[in-house]
């Protein structure tokens, strides 16, 4: 077998190598059985040097394998939030999930997300346009430049005046249509982007990572300064991988509960 490269260079790769990654006993596809080494590996911090993710081409000759097969085994690192790829730039590790101590999870449907909302209320008071924190922009790991709308939410339980989360929201730009029409009383405002401006969501990533609460943080919060926090950050991209939303949510450590129900494959 073999393929080119953008070059031009002609790469071979060897059918009989390629279907040795697949034993007898191993049923997995070539592509997801790659996509489970390198997804150790970047867990591990193999990658963690800018620019040391290894090109296609080295990928297709190390492992002995096609480059479709390599290329679908990054686009699943792609849609868990681990890597990014950008024409031109080649591929990144997203610092968060490959040396940040976070625990790092693609969120399969968006219904795991209002969980966090249920008997709940929160007001997103506009905040006008600011830069994006570069700690977050570095977590988030995509390259994100200039001033986004943002938001601000403070989030209460019901019958309740202790806040249990601060949320901040940026979105993008050219969402100015869609963010004049927003209803500030709004749950979400991801849902609110789709139906005014019919941007959907196809892929959100979630960190979940304790970290020392700011002064800010602590003062909203009604907890000591550099308390424990749970920071929550997600990051929503439609359907042409674009990232168009960000946000942030801040909470105490003793107010925060997370339930999620898992079936077993078979």
């Amino acid at each position: 077998m073999r393929t080119v490269s953008p070059s031009g260079a002609i790469i071979l790769c060897s059918n009989r190598q390629e279907k040795g990654m697949a034993s007898k006993k191993n049923t997995k596809p070539r592509y997801v059985l790659l996509a489970d080494e390198l997804r150790q590996a970047v867990l591990r911090g193999d990658f963690a040097d800018e620019g040391s993710f290894p090109t296609e081409s080295v990928l297709c000759e190390k492992h002995g394998v096609s480059r479709f097969t390599v290329r679908e085994a990054l686009r699943l690192l792609t849609e868990e939030g681990l890597i990014t790829r950008l024409r031109g730039s080649g591929t990144k590790v997203q610092p968060a999930s490959a040396r940040a101590g976070a625990l790092h999870q693609p969120l399969s449907n968006v219904g795991e997300i209002l969980q966090y909302a249920k008997d709940t209320r929160i007001n997103f008071e506009p905040r006008g346009m600011s830069e994006i924190d570069p700690d977050i922009a570095e977590h988030i790991g995509v390259a994100v430049s200039g001033e986004w709308f943002a938001f601000r939410g403070i989030r209460r339980k019901q019958g309740r005046r202790r806040p249990i989360a601060l949320t901040d929201v940026w979105l993008h730009p050219d969402l100015a249509d869609a963010v004049a029409r927003f209803d500030d009383a709004s749950p979400t405002l991801f849902a609110q982007i789709e139906v005014y401006s019919g941007r959907k969501v196809k892929r959100i990533t979630q960190d979940i990572q304790a970290i020392a609460a700011s002064e800010e943080v602590a003062e909203i919060l009604g907890i000591e300064p550099s308390g424990p926090v749970l920071r929550i950050l997600r990051a929503y991209f439609d359907k042409r991988n674009e990232l168009y939303e960000i946000s942030v949510n801040y909470h105490p450590g003793e107010r925060f509960a997370y339930s999620m129900h898992i079936e077993a494959d078979g």
